[in-house]
C-alpha cells in the first residue's frame, strides 16, 4: 500500500509555505508592516538619481528672519505685500504664488492690496481646506469664488515625512484646486494645457502629455490610507540649490537679478525658522535622513514636478503594483525562502542564500525605484527569511526522525562507518520515512550452530545466555569488519547481508561483496575453533557451525508498522542461503565430525569469486527444501596450512 501524497515532503513544505505566504499578506494587510515599508520607500528614493536639471522657471521669494527683525512685525502688512508684488509684476512673470494667509485685513493697505490683486490676474493666494470652525482658512474676500485662490494643505505621514500631493479636493458642495496646480496650470496657459480626462479612464486626470493616475488607500505599502481628493506620489527630485532665492528685503531693495522673475513662477513666503512651516521629505539627494525644508520650497517642487508632467520631461509618475502583482511578487518571494530552505545545507550556506536573496530583492526594488516604480519590499523580504527558517527547521526536524528510524535499524546491526555512510546517503535509502525498497544483487550469509537446542536443556538459563552472548558479539564483529550487516538473529542463527549499502550495482562492487561475505565465513570458521579451545579450558560445551552463503536479487527494505520497523532483504537467493545452511545437517556425508564448520555457497556465489585462495570440493546438484529446480552447490575449505591465530581479522570493503 502506497503512502498518502498529503504526507510526502513536497506537500508538507508546499502547506508551511502557504501559511507563511498567508501569514505575510495577513501582517501587509493588517498594516503592520507599513512603517516598514514606508522607509523602505524612503530609502529607495533617496538612491534615485538628484536633479541634474539647471535653471527651473521658478523663483522664490522668502521671507526670512533677518526680513521680520527689518520690519519689525509678523505678519508682514497689506501695505507691503502689495509693494512687493508692484515691483515683482513689472518684471512680467508668467505667475505669482503667494502663500501667505490674507483672509484678514493687516493694516495698513489693504486697499492698494486689492488693487494689485485686480490689476493682476497671474496673482494666485492660498486657502486652507475646511470650514472655518474645523480650522479651515479662506482665500482673500476679493479672490473668493474665483479660480485664483488653491489650498496648500499638505498631507503628512506618520512619522512627519511627506510622500504625497494632492491636485483636487471636495467638501461635497464645492471643488478646490491645490496651490501647486493652479501656479502649474498659470504657467502653461501658453502651452494652452489644461486638466482633461484620461483617454484610458475618464476618472483620471490628464495633464499635458502624461495622465496622473488617483492614489490609493493600498497603494505601494499604505494599507487604509486616508486617499480624500485627488492625490499623487510625489517625485521631488530634490537637491542642492536647486531653485534661485530672493530676499523680501532684496525684493524692496530692488537688489536682484529681473531675469530670475521674468517669465518665471514666482513664489513669495516665509522661511523664517520662527514660523513653524518646515516639512519632512522622502528625497534630499543624500543617504541620510533628510533635512527639513520649508513650506514655501515644498511647493516649489510640487509645482516643478506637475511642469515636468505636463512636458513630459523626465520620468512618469511613480506607479505601484496592482493588488493581484503585488500578491504575486510577494508570493514569489515566499518561494524563494522555501527554495533557499530546501536545498542550502549548513549555517553558513543558509546565511550566505538569505543574504544574497536579500541583495537581490533589495537590487530589483531599487532598480525599479529608478525607473519609477514602487516594487514592495518588506512583505517579500519577510516572507523570504521567515519561509527559509520554517523549511530548514521542518528539514532539520524531519531529518533527525530520519536519522532515529535509521539508527533504529541499523546502528545495532553495521558497524558505526557504515551507518554514518547511510546516513550520508540518506536521500537515495529513505522514502517517505521507511527505506526505500530496491532490487539489489546482494550475497546473503546464514550460520547456525549444531545441536544448539540439547546443549542449552543442559546448562543453567544464565550460563546459556553468557556463553551464546559470547558466541554472538566475536561472530557479530567478525561480519562488520567484513562490511557485511546484521540483518537478523533466531536464537543461535545469524543472517548477514553483503552488498545493501552500495550506491552503484557494478560487477567489480558484486565481486567483491562476494569475497567479503567467504572471508567472514572463513573467519567465522577460525572463531568458531578458537572459541571452542577456550569454552574447553572453561569446561563449557563445544558446537559445530554450518554457513551457507548464495549470491542473487533480492528486495531490500523495512517491513513492520511504523512504531516497530526492521530492516531486511527478501528474495530467493535468501531463501537459497538459508536452504544452505540446513542442508543435510545431520548428514555425515557432507559434513564429518571431526570438522568445526561446514560452509556451502551456491554456484552463483562461485561464480563471483573469480581467483581466490580457497578450495571448493563440489557436493553436486541437489534440490533445496521449498525448491522445485535442483542448484549446484560446493564445499568451501580454507587452504591447509597452520590455522591463523585467535584473533578478529578483517577486510577493507570497497567503497561502491
Amino acid at each position: 500500500m502506497g503512502h498518502s501524497p498529503l504526507r510526502s515532503p513536497a506537500f508538507q513544505i508546499g502547506v508551511m509555505t502557504l501559511l507563511v505566504f498567508l501569514g505575510v499578506m495577513g501582517l501587509r494587510w493588517e498594516g503592520i508592516l507599513e512603517s516598514a515599508e514606508l522607509d523602505a520607500y524612503d530609502w529607495s528614493m533617496r538612491l534615485r538619481p538628484t536633479n541634474t536639471r539647471t535653471n527651473p522657471p521658478i523663483t522664490l521669494v522668502s521671507i526670512t528672519d533677518q526680513d521680520i527683525r527689518t520690519l519689525g512685525q509678523w505678519p508682514v502688512t497689506d501695505e507691503i505685500m502689495a509693494r512687493v508684488l508692484d515691483i515683482l509684476t513689472t518684471y512680467h512673470p508668467r505667475a505669482i504664488g503667494v502663500d501667505i494667509y490674507r483672509d484678514m485685513e493687516v493694516p495698513p493697505g489693504r486697499e492698494e492690496f486689492n488693487r494689485v490683486l485686480k490689476a493682476h490676474p497671474e496673482i494666485l493666494m492660498v486657502m486652507k481646506f475646511g470650514k472655518i470652525e474645523k480650522g479651515g482658512i479662506p482665500g482673500p474676500a476679493l479672490l473668493q469664488g474665483t479660480d485664483r485662490v488653491g489650498f496648500n494643505d499638505v498631507i503628512v505621514d506618520s512619522g512627519g515625512i511627506v510622500r504625497r500631493g494632492l491636485l483636487f479636493l471636495d467638501d461635497g458642495t464645492h471643488f478646490y484646486r491645490s496651490f501647486s496646480l493652479l501656479l502649474a496650470l498659470q504657467y502653461l496657459q501658453q502651452e494652452s494645457v489644461v486638466p482633461k480626462p484620461a483617454i484610458e479612464n475618464s476618472d483620471w486626470v490628464q495633464i499635458g502629455k502624461t495622465v496622473i493616475r488617483p492614489f490609493e488607500s493600498h497603494d505601494g505599502g499604505y494599507v487604509g490610507a486616508d486617499a480624500q481628493g485627488y492625490q499623487y506620489l510625489l517625485d521631488l527630485e530634490r537637491g542642492e540649490n536647486v531653485f534661485p532665492i530672493i530676499s523680501l528685503g532684496d525684493v524692496l531693495g530692488g537688489t536682484f537679478n529681473p531675469e530670475l522673475i521674468e517669465d518665471h513662477i514666482v513664489l513669495i513666503g516665509v522661511i523664517a525658522q520662527g514660523v513653524k512651516d518646515y516639512f519632512y521629505t522622502s528625497q534630499c539627494g543624500a543617504l541620510t535622513v533628510c533635512d527639513q525644508i520649508p513650506g514655501l520650497e515644498l511647493h516649489a517642487y510640487m509645482v516643478h514636478q506637475l511642469l515636468r508632467l505636463a512636458k513630459g520631461e523626465g520620468q512618469a509618475p511613480i506607479a505601484t503594483f496592482p493588488d493581484s502583482l503585488e500578491t504575486a511578487w510577494i508570493g514569489l518571494w515566499v518561494l524563494v525562502g522555501g527554495f533557499i530552505g530546501w536545498w542550502v545545507r549548513g549555517a553558513w550556506r543558509f546565511s550566505l542564500a538569505v543574504l544574497m536573496g536579500m541583495l537581490l530583492l533589495s537590487g530589483v526594488v531599487v532598480g525599479g525605484m529608478m525607473y519609477g516604480t514602487w516594487i514592495p519590499f518588506i512583505p517579500p523580504a519577510v516572507g523570504l527569511v521567515v519561509n527559509a527558517m520554517v523549511v530548514t527547521a521542518w528539514l532539520s526536524n524531519r531529518e533527525k526522525q530520519d536519522r532515529t528510524i535509521l539508527m533504529s535499524l541499523f546502528s545495532r546491526h553495521v558497524s558505526s562507518e557504515v551507518a554514518q555512510a547511510v546516513w550520508e546517503k540518506r536521500e537515495q535509502f529513505l522514502e517517505k520515512g521507511r527505506l526505500r525498497p530496491q532490487k539489489l544483487v546482494v550475497t546473503t550469509l546464514f550460520t547456525d550452530l549444531e545441536g544448539f537446542t540439547t546443549v542449552a536443556e543442559n546448562m543453567e538459563p544464565n550460563t546459556v545466555l553468557d556463553w551464546l552472548n559470547t558466541y554472538m558479539e566475536r561472530m557479530v564483529k567478525i561480519i562488520d569488519n567484513h562490511g557485511g550487516m546484521v540483518d537478523d538473529y533466531h536464537g543461535d542463527m545469524i543472517k548477514a547481508d553483503f552488498g545493501v549499502f552500495r550506491l552503484s550495482q557494478t560487477e567489480e562492487n558484486k565481486r567483491q561483496d562476494v569475497n567479503n561475505a567467504v572471508s567472514c565465513a572463513v573467519a567465522l570458521e577460525q572463531e568458531m575453533r578458537c572459541l571452542n579451545t577456550q569454552w574447553q579450558q572453561q569446561g563449557l560445551p563445544e558446537v559445530r557451525m554450518r554457513i551457507g552463503i548464495q549470491t542473487g536479487p533480492v528486495v531490500v527494505g523495512s517491513l513492520g508498522s511504523e512504531q516497530r520497523l526492521k530492516f531486511t532483504t527478501i528474495g530467493d537467493s535468501v531463501n537459497i542461503a538459508s536452504r544452505l545452511e540446513s542442508f543435510q545437517k545431520d548428514s555425515l556425508e557432507t559434513w564429518p565430525k571431526d570438522e568445526v564448520c561446514r560452509i556451502l555457497i551456491g554456484e552463483t556465489t562461485k561464480h563471483y569469486l573469480g581467483d581466490h585462495p580457497w578450495g571448493f570440493k563440489e557436493v553436486g546438484v541437489i534440490t533445496l527444501r521449498g525448491k522445485a529446480n535442483g542448484i549446484r552447490v560446493y564445499r568451501l575449505f580454507p587452504k591447509a596450512g597452520s590455522p591463523e591465530p585467535c584473533s578478529v581479522t578483517s577486510i577493507e570493503q570497497t567503497g561502491g
